[in-house]
């Protein structure tokens, strides 16, 4: 049954049993009609409790049933309206999550009480829709606009003790919900419940509340750029305080369809499902991680305690792990334990304005400078930097002084996975976890397979990285692994469009205008260009092996711009020195502005190197950097370094600043049309054969052979095409 009824005394208990969430199907709405309109009419039910099974009350609306026709049956709207309409008091039992659907549903009842562990929020926002069975409208009634819209616009869980403190909740118990739920039933049975009705209520309001709204719009207009589910949501709100309750449902109505027809809710529940399908990987070689059991991490070590080995022990201590942190002298040491510390001290507030005890959540961090004390740890995190030669040094020694069934993970951004395993006993038990910066923060994880990877290692590594709340995605063992790979033609095109009549300021508009947080010249003065120039350097390809100044057109082979080079080897290196691509107030300093020295020598850079200015307009700049990255991804499948489209778009929404409700690279070439990607980037390589990132790829030519099927059928064509591989 979806849902079910008993009566406890006079009060009558309906529990939603629709596992795993108590998602609000369709089913689950007849039945919630059956059972309340029963409650309703039967003389001994004094007043109703209204509960979830196995822990949890309801994690929302059934997004399945987006497209298809079943929510134009029994509306939510509709059971709450008849809820809140009842004679009889209903009251809310909270336990483990009310979200979404499933917190409007708790909102419509007269009373909410909630177990001390359990969270409550709106956070439709996040899939690009919003609150469509008047939450909108309701919740303002309850906690006046200004609390509403920093829950519903940022999407927010918000933790029982402080939903008691806005006023959401009536209380919060420690022991059994239900139980609270139904002694307060009986407490209020005969109670008046006009004032319990949100929807007869109104919003708390004041002359200057439209003013509010407006820079609310501008705020989150900044803050997520090209978005229209936050704009919506304030609008929504906005309705809340100048119209009736059943007129703001109509606009709420409104503003949902107007939604929908945009395409950002289909690309972010891509991207929601996406986050999902990651964890279910299937070689086409055969093999899955995912039916292999990981085997337990009760104890880790993280060697290296710099920023990202900080972040890394922190995630880990906050996961309720406990950590040996290494590093190689006493000072390095002290630094990195002050840091993390002050991190976990943090954390530790966060838990205790959650109501919870810290001390049940933050295991300890042990910090040393001998390598002998990780002889009997589980898992062992190698975070120095990224220098081929100390990693293998540091994992030779781990070889020898771990236990023999200990897992060796290296956090790289790119090195070689087989090469470091080469030099230990077990290269079965190595393996890359690629952490993003700050690792304690970002929830992107790329875990690297070695060739010899067992599938132990990656279930084991995988698992680790859902315990500590990231988005694992498992990728081969290729330079750079998969998001930075894509960054090369990305980066690459920006800098050909300014040899080519662009300016830094000009690129990083158009992009971010697009939806990415940071354009790329932006992103590059941010990181430091001597980081990039460093590494180019040890490639040979800066410096003395790439005269700089040569522009493309005379070099032998492939294209390469020095711009970048040029502006490091005048000690330009980004925010930190105080000028990069940009000109920033001093160094260190965060605001960028345009520098007309930048201008004035990209100018002179063209005129001496007889460099036409070619027209350009926002599409062509998209169509250079984002065709350039999309067309890497297709060669990332080809190569079976990712296993599907998903797990491109994954990484790139997590680790790489996409707008999610544009789904991520590959699922914005579906929408583009993969013909038109196709036409574009086989038009620019012929007209520049030196540039072969824009050659097509072999896969996208395929898929567009086979009549451009869905995103969701291109893993079968993938697999077929890296099989016959």
């Amino acid at each position: 049954m979806a849902a079910t009824r008993r009566l406890s005394h006079t009060v009558a208990v309906i529990t939603i049993n629709h596992p795993p969430v108590n998602a609000l199907s369709a089913s689950v709405r007849h039945a919630l009609v059956k059972e309340f309109g029963e409650a309703s009419k039967d003389p001994s039910v004094k007043a109703i409790v209204l509960s979830g099974a196995n822990g949890k009350f309801s994690a929302g609306a059934d997004i399945r049933e987006f497209s298809t026709s079943a929510l134009k049956t029994i509306s939510l709207e509709d059971i709450n309206a008849t809820i809140e309409a009842s004679r009889k008091p209903v009251v809310a039992a909270i336990e483990g999550i009310a979200l979404g659907g499933g917190f409007e549903l708790a909102l419509a009842c007269h009373y909410r009480v909630a177990n001390a562990q359990s969270r409550v929020g709106l956070p439709e926002v996040l899939i690009g829709i919003l609150p469509a069975a008047g939450g909108t409208q309701r919740l303002p009634r309850l906690i006046g606009v200004p609390a509403a819209l920093d829950v519903i616009v940022q999407g927010r869980h918000v933790p029982a003790t402080e939903a008691l403190q806005l006023g959401i909740l009536d209380d919060v118990v420690q022991g059994n919900v239900v139980n609270a739920a139904i002694q307060l039933a009986r407490n209020v049975i005969g109670r008046d419940l006009a004032k319990r009705r949100l929807s007869t209520n109104h919003v708390p309001s004041n002359p200057h509340m439209d003013s509010f709204f407006d820079t609310a719009v501008d705020r989150v207009k900044k803050q997520y750029r090209g978005a229209r589910a936050p704009i919506a949501c304030i609008e929504a709100i906005r309705a809340s305080v100048q119209k009736p309750y059943h007129s703001g449902l109509e606009k709420e109505k409104q503003l949902f369809a107007s939604l929908w027809a945009s395409g950002q809710p289909q690309a972010q529940q891509y991207a929601f499902f996406s986050e999902r399908s990651v964890g279910k990987w299937t070689h086409p070689s055969g093999g899955r991680w995912d039916t292999v059991a990981p085997k337990p991490v009760r104890t880790a070590a993280v060697i290296g305690l710099g920023t990202m080995g900080r972040g890394i022990a922190t995630s880990l201590a906050r996961a309720n792990i406990p950590v040996i942190a290494l590093e190689q002298d006493a000072q390095q040491l002290e630094v990195g334990k002050k840091t993390v510390n002050g991190l976990l001290e943090r954390e530790a507030d966060k838990l205790i304005k959650q109501g919870l005890v810290p001390d049940t959540k933050l295991a300890s961090v042990r910090f040393t400078l001998d390598f002998a004390e990780l002889r009997d740890v589980d898992f062992v995190i190698e975070a120095v930097y990224e220098n081929m030669a100390l990693k293998k040094e540091i994992f030779h020694k781990l070889s020898s002084v771990c236990k023999s069934d200990a897992f060796l993970c290296t956090n790289t951004s790119g090195l070689d996975i087989d090469e470091i395993a080469s030099v230990t006993k077990h290269p079965d038990l190595v393996i890359g976890t690629h952490f993003f910066s700050p690792a304690n923060i970002m929830r992107l994880l790329e875990v690297v397979r070695g060739r010899h990877t067992s599938l132990t290692t990656i279930a084991t590594a995988m698992n680790l990285g859902k315990t500590l709340g990231k988005v694992a995605v498992l990728v081969g063992n290729c330079p750079l692994f998969v998001g930075n790979r894509l960054l090369g033609p990305y980066l690459e095109q920006a800098s050909y469009l300014l040899e080519e009549g662009c300016y830094p300021e000009d690129v990083d508009k158009t992009l971010e205008d697009f939806g990415f947080a940071m354009g790329p010249f932006r992103m590059m003065d941010l990181a430091g260009l001597d980081v990039g120039w460093r590494s180019r350097m040890e490639k040979g390809l800066a410096g003395n092996k790439v005269p700089l100044g040569t522009p493309a057109r005379q070099r032998q082979g492939n294209r390469y711009s020095p711009l970048a080079d040029m502006l490091c080897e005048m000690g330009r290196f980004g925010q930190k020195a105080g000028k990069g691509w940009y000109q920033y107030e001093k160094a260190g300093g965060r605001f960028a502005q345009p520098d007309p020295w930048v201008k004035d020598f990209l100018q002179k850079y063209r005129s001496t190197h007889q460099i036409k200015q070619q027209p350009t307009t926002p599409e062509l700049i998209l169509e250079h950097c984002l065709y350039g990255l999309i067309n890497e991804g297709f060669r990332v499948l080809e190569d079976g370094i990712a296993s599907g489209a998903e797990d491109i778009d994954v990484i790139y929404n997590n680790g790489y600043g996409w707008p999610k409700y544009r789904g991520g690279p590959m699922y914005y070439a579906s929408t583009v049309g993969l013909s038109k990607v196709l036409d574009v980037l086989d038009g620019y390589h012929k007209q520049n054969p030196d540039v072969p990132s824009m050659k097509p790829a072999f896969l996208l030519k395929k898929l567009v052979a086979v009549g451009e099927p869905p995103i969701k059928e291109w893993r079968t064509q993938v697999g077929s095409f890296v099989h016959k591989l």
